[in-house]
């Protein structure tokens, strides 16, 4: 069998990202490029259909990028990969449309990808992981998850009952003047100070909602005053919720009993998290990692990477595949496993 080549495109949210991966007779996979585009973070958050907008607008220069990056053209691409769910439906559409639109044009399978599989698999690519326990955290999903062999699905052994830790982080900062969680982090690194906040964990599950709202009602008020410093704020409520995040990862390693540990999406680019896990996971003599922040973040490589290990694995092509706004891990069929 001849290397395979595929093309990812990533649109869940507010990036637009196409991405090159190949993989050869013998499994081994390479990542060819990563080209991409954001839509920068405001106070007011994102439109959707702002989203679909930019995405639209830049999807054909994207595409150009990546080929141009890997020395291919679309005629040598063996697949079409997109990413299929969870994400906002405006700007999940264009990527879907655009990818089914390359895929009819040069006469290759249209192969669907979850988002956090995605994020998961090129995490342990990177890393060189085998079995990890996965903590999976961005802007709208925050879970644990583990691969079931047996079952070829992966598992959610616990969630956020309510928003996403980094929807969580991104609502926070702008109800105390910052634009997003970036900022909520290097605030926090000047802070000093714990503050009393909620903390709230239930078994592997977690709550974020009550912290926002108690955090806002006691404390913004006096940080107007100038009573409560703003970086001991950011500091205390960081602090609280990876603390929760943490709890609920080692509660997970030890039901599980996995010798692995690894933390992916766009939270896990925070260094005070990782900061943690590690840690958490020297104490309990298990091995610890984070995939790097260019694979943290949203990308379309990610995408192509799973693309190219369906196409390996022997994956058909289904008929009437659409995007999926609230679609679940579990939901994929991991057929290389």
């Amino acid at each position: 069998m001849k290397e395979k080549t595929v093309l990812g495109i990533e649109s869940t949210a507010h990036t637009l990202g196409a991405g090159i991966a190949s993989i050869d007779e013998r499994g081994k996979i390479g990542l060819k490029s990563n080209a991409l585009d954001r839509v920068p973070g405001t106070k007011k958050g994102f439109v959707p259909r702002l989203l679909a907008e930019h995405h639209e607008k830049i999807f054909k220069k994207t595409v150009e990028k990546a080929l141009s990056e890997a020395e291919l053209k679309l005629g040598e691409i063996d697949a079409i990969a997109f990413s299929q769910g969870p994400g906002m439906g405006h700007a999940l559409r264009i990527g879907f449309v655009g990818a089914k639109a390359l895929s009819e044009f040069a006469g290759v399978p249209l192969l669907p990808v979850h988002h956090g599989v995605a994020h998961c698999e090129v995490g342990k690519w990177e890393r060189s992981f085998k079995d990890p326990l996965i903590l999976y955290v961005s802007g709208g999903n925050t879970q644990i998850i583990i691969l079931d062999t047996k079952a070829k699905r992966y598992h959610v052994l616990g969630e956020t009952l309510d928003v996403g830790v980094g929807n969580f982080l991104d609502v926070f900062a702008r109800q105390f003047g910052l634009n997003n969680a970036v900022e909520v982090m290097h605030q926090a690194e000047k802070g000093e100070t714990l503050l009393e906040l909620p903390y709230t964990i239930k078994g592997m599950n977690t709550s974020f909602t009550g912290l926002e709202t108690f955090a806002t009602r006691n404390y913004k008020p006096k940080v107007d005053a100038g009573s409560v410093r703003l970086e001991d704020v950011c500091f205390s409520v960081q602090e609280t919720v990876f603390a929760i995040l943490v709890e609920a990862t080692e509660r997970a390693l030890f039901h599980s009993q996995k010798k692995e540990v690894l933390v992916c999406g766009g939270v896990a680019c925070n260094t005070r998290l990782k900061e943690m896990l590690a840690v958490m996971c020297k104490e309990n003599g298990v091995r610890f990692g984070a995939a790097s922040d260019q694979f943290n973040r949203d990308n379309g490589a990610m995408i192509a990477l799973v693309g190219a290990k369906m196409l390996s694995a022997g994956f058909k092509p289904q008929p009437n595949v659409e995007p999926i706004q609230r679609m679940r891990p579990e939901d994929q069929e991991i057929i290389w496993a």
